[in-house]
Formats: structure tokens, C-alpha cells, sequence
């Protein structure tokens, strides 16, 4: 594309954060409706904003990548903001918007499940529509697990953080504590993903109260229980192949599949259960499809029968060739037919790190920041924070793609909020059921 092709494609987006809200409309219209039903904590005879308008202050915090409560009321103080959010949110105008201190009292008495609940609404939403089934892995939706670390200090800002000792018995030793979550994405396919589900890894109020002794912190594999559970309760009937990395290669994790019925494609490392990889190499032939894939069902790792795939990947790397090998376990019986698709679903568990971790972390959203001292308020804002990337993530795919208009991942966060600013004309009016989306 020339730069005149490229300078006309970004003149059809004359308003960043109304082209957004249209997307948001024409995929979730109930965003804001269900943001008014949910169960308000505080005592209502002393409240100032509604539910509605304090959940909605904090969504386009996070559609406008804000950085910290301090930065977003300094920036919604503005007069042309104030009237745009409100007129966004739906609500009557009011002098100015919520107080960053003000919308973090109410996270701090927020049940998280009233944010869990917009979330599910959001999933069974999308998969109504019908819009995203090719994304679908051999008839199942893609669950993609993940853990990552969020703020990391040598404050330790409450009981939930996780401690880790560096130096350990030197005089240079010390203590930095950290808080970290265990997340599950659902896969919709062109590099767009959802959370299904969130859970801390935390240390619950049995760690607290426990001796010196006696010590053990959470860790990920006992998160991926809770997890786990949280999304069959969710999602009862929902056909689900969970993709997770190698740590995942357990008994109690294939035992959690089976029973909840469950399919999946976990990443293998020899290193992680060495028995599978020592039975396959003892088999005298393999199943192979063309040079690059071989495989072998009914390994015996424990009392599951596994299937393992190998897929070597080759490149041309400053003109010589870098062959990588990939190896992954599935409850799937590979085929000649299925083996690709297999591979293509294993591969897919790098999008929870690019198309999740790295994009809030870094160019759509800080969620390293705390936000908050408090545990409860942290969830909360995690929890927003998802629900308001997945809106961009919509936008970017079904306005800025579909109309191939360009834009760094680090601007996009940038040019919604400036668009905050801009006054609305009738034809760019939220209300206004004209847009450019295309469907696919």
C-alpha cells in the first residue's frame, strides 16, 4: 500500500473512539445495561454516581489505556470529555465524572462475581452469534490457559501476595512480593481472545494463619483446579478443548479433562514426563505425514493413554536452515486428516501471550499497575480490564482490518483516548446505527 492509499484508508476513520463504541454496540449491545444490573454495595442513600455511571468511568479507563486512577481523573476532568463519556455511557450528564478514589472505594466492596457475570454473558454472547464457529478445533471451542505475573514490589500491598526470596542464607538476601493470575482464554479466531475465566494465585486466608513451618504457597497447578471448576460451572455444556504449555503434562490435570469431559493439546517438553518420550522412542515405526509430522497414539503415561504429535518447523535463518521441533500430547486419535488442524490449535497457545499478556501489559493496557492497595479492588479492575480489551480487540479486527487502515499496537490505546476529547457531531453519535464494521 502506497502512503496516499494509506493516508485515504485512515481518513475513513474520522473519530477513533466513536468507530469503537459501534463495534461494541453491533457485538454487545447490553455492555451497558448490564453494567446498571449489577448488585451495588454501597448504601444508596449516600451515593452521588450511579452503578452504571462508576462501571462505566473505569471501562473507558481501560479502552483509553489509562495507567493509573491518579491519570484518569486528571484526564476526565476535561469538560468535552465529561460530555462525551456520559452521552457513551447513556446516562444523564452530570458536572464532572466519577473521582479515581471514588470509583476505587467501590471496587473495594465490589463482589468480583457481579464482574465474572458480565464476562460469561459476553462469552455465551459471541457464541451465539455464530460469527466466530470457524475458530472452532475439530467441533470444540479453544480454552487457552495461562499464567502470568502482574505488580511485583518489596512492598507487600496485602495478604494475597506471594513472597520470593533472592540470595537466599547470604548477606545480600531479600524479599520482593508479587501477585500473579491464572487465566483462560477462549480462542475466536484472527488473533481475537476472551477471558472465559481469571483466578489469582493467591494466598488465601489458610496460608496466612499458618506457622513458619508449615508454609506452602499457591502455585499454578493448584489454580488450574479452581480454574477448572469455575469454568465448568460457567459453562456446563460447553465443548472445550483446553491448550495449556508443558507444565500442564500431569496426572491431575488429564484426570480434571477426563472427568469434566473435556478434549486437549498440551505442549511436551521430554523434560516434563520423560516416560512418553521414552516409550515413543522405543517404537520401532511411527505414523508419519509428509517430512515434517509424525506421531503415535496410546502412549501410556501413568493410567492415560496420550497421543504425541512432532511437528519440526523449518526456516531459513541469515540463508541457512533452522529446523525447531514441537512436540504436544491430545486426547485426540491423530489422523492423516486431522494432524495439521492439531498443530495449528497447539500453536495457538502463544496467542494468550501476545494477543493477552503483552498487549495489556504493554500497548492496550498497563495490568502490572495495582491500581490499588486493596485485594478485592485488584480483582476487580483485572476484571475490567479484560472485559474492556476484548471490545478493542473487535475493533481493531472488524473496523481497522476489515478497512485496512494501519496503526501500531502502541497507538491505538493513545488515539481512542485523544478522540475522548474531540466534539461529537450528529453523524458520529454513539446513538447512530450507521457504521463501517464488516462482518465476517
Amino acid at each position: 500500500m502506497s502512503r496516499e492509499q494509506d493516508r485515504i484508508k485512515k481518513k475513513l476513520e474520522k473519530n477513533p473512539i466513536v468507530e469503537c463504541n459501534k463495534i461494541q454496540k453491533k457485538f454487545y449491545p447490553e455492555l451497558f445495561k448490564k453494567f446498571e444490573e449489577v448488585k451495588d454495595p454501597r448504601h444508596q442513600s449516600y451515593i452521588e454516581y450511579t452503578i452504571k455511571t462508576m462501571l462505566g468511568t473505569l471501562y473507558y479507563k481501560c479502552i483509553g489505556g489509562i495507567s493509573s486512577m491518579r491519570e484518569m481523573t486528571s484526564v476526565f476532568n476535561d469538560e468535552t470529555v465529561v460530555k462525551n463519556l456520559y452521552s457513551f455511557i447513556g446516562n444523564e450528564e452530570q458536572n464532572y465524572m466519577p473521582h479515581g478514589v471514588t470509583v476505587n472505594e467501590l471496587l473495594e466492596k465490589l463482589d468480583p462475581a457481579e464482574l465474572e457475570n458480565v464476562q460469561k454473558d459476553i462469552v455465551y454472547t459471541m457464541i451465539r452469534r455464530k460469527t466466530f464457529d470457524n475458530a472452532k478445533v475439530l467441533k470444540k471451542w479453544q480454552v487457552i490457559v495461562d499464567a502470568t505475573e502482574l505488580d511485583e514490589g518489596y512492598l507487600k500491598k496485602n495478604n494475597g501476595y506471594l513472597s520470593r526470596c533472592y540470595n537466599k542464607g547470604e548477606t545480600t538476601e531479600f524479599t520482593k512480593y508479587h501477585r500473579s493470575i491464572l487465566e483462560a482464554k477462549i480462542y475466536f479466531g484472527n488473533n481475537v481472545v476472551c477471558s472465559i475465566a481469571s483466578e489469582p494465585i493467591e494466598n488465601s486466608e489458610e496460608y496466612v494463619n499458618q506457622s513458619e513451618e508449615l508454609i506452602k504457597q499457591d502455585c499454578e497447578s493448584k489454580a488450574f483446579v479452581r480454574l477448572a471448576a469455575k469454568i465448568k460451572k460457567k459453562f456446563p455444556r460447553l465443548p472445550i478443548v483446553i491448550t495449556a504449555d508443558g507444565l500442564y503434562v500431569t496426572k491431575k490435570v488429564l484426570q480434571i479433562c477426563k472427568d469434566y469431559k473435556w478434549d486437549y493439546i498440551i505442549r511436551y517438553k521430554e523434560g516434563s514426563a520423560s516416560s512418553i518420550a521414552k516409550e515413543y522412542r522405543a517404537l520401532p515405526e511411527k505414523e508419519k505425514t509428509g517430512t515434517d509430522i509424525e506421531y503415535q497414539n496410546k502412549i501410556m503415561f501413568q493410567e492415560f493413554d496420550v497421543n504425541l504429535i512432532y511437528y519440526k518447523e523449518k526456516k531459513i535463518v541469515n540463508k541457512a536452515e533452522k529446523v525447531t521441533e514441537f512436540a504436544w500430547i491430545t486426547s485426540y486419535e491423530i489422523t492423516k486428516s486431522n494432524a495439521k488442524k492439531i498443530i495449528s490449535a497447539g500453536r495457538n497457545r502463544w496467542k494468550i501471550e501476545n494477543q493477552g499478556f503483552n498487549r495489556q501489559k504493554h500497548w492496550q493496557g498497563n495490568i502490572e499497575h495495582a491500581y490499588s492497595w486493596n485485594e478485592r479492588a485488584q480483582k476487580n479492575h483485572y476484571l475490567m480490564e479484560q472485559i474492556a480489551d476484548f471490545m478493542k480487540q473487535l475493533y481493531e479486527h472488524f473496523f481497522l482490518e476489515k478497512n485496512e487502515i494501519k496503526k501500531l499496537q502502541k497507538n491505538i490505546s493513545s488515539e481512542l483516548l485523544a478522540s475522548f476529547r474531540r466534539h461529537l457531531t450528529e453523524t458520529e453519535d454513539i446513538n447512530t446505527e450507521l457504521h463501517m464494521a464488516v462482518l465476517n
